[in-house]
């Protein structure tokens, strides 16, 4: 027993894993998650889908019919499954109703839009604003003690 243990500790070769030099120190790992970009509380939301219209109705109906259901999964099949089944016809209304929701959004983001154009012109006006300031405060210091000095002679 103990010479077929020492032989296989022998004949073993060394982990391959072992031997393999990583490229990074992300080498095998994912890779960082960048920060997401901060949201303008401002802006407005996207207009919902048509199915997402439809599904405001269904909930309602399905919690009149289901009071004791309580599982969120559930209502979004049973509303998956309606949602497969109309026609288009009887989609129309919801898509009418998600058209009028879109274009409510498009005319809300030309605005949200215009006033984010306005409010950076505005910020780069201070800027400058300032920096002309700024320039001018530094020649009149300049003039002044110009001035002390024709004034000493």
């Amino acid at each position: 027993m103990k010479g077929g243990k020492s032989k296989g500790a022998e004949s073993k070769k060394p982990d391959s894993k072992l031997s393999v030099k990583k490229k990074g120190p992300a080498a095998g790992k994912k890779p960082a998650k960048k920060e997401k970009a901060v949201k303008d509380p401002n802006k407005p939301k996207r207009p919902a889908s048509a199915f997402f219209v439809f599904m405001e109705e269904f909930r309602k109906h399905y919690k009149e019919k289901h009071p004791n259901n309580k599982s969120v999964s559930v209502v979004g099949k049973a509303g998956g499954d309606k949602w497969k089944s109309l026609s288009d016809a009887e989609k129309a209304p919801y898509v009418a109703k998600a058209e009028k929701r879109k274009s409510e959004y498009n005319k809300n983001m030309q605005a949200y839009n215009k006033r984010m154009a306005e409010g950076a012109n505005a910020a780069e006006e201070e800027e400058s604003d300032k920096s002309r300031s700024e320039v001018n405060d530094e020649d009149e210091d300049e003039d002044e003690s110009g001035e002390e000095e024709d004034d000493e002679e």
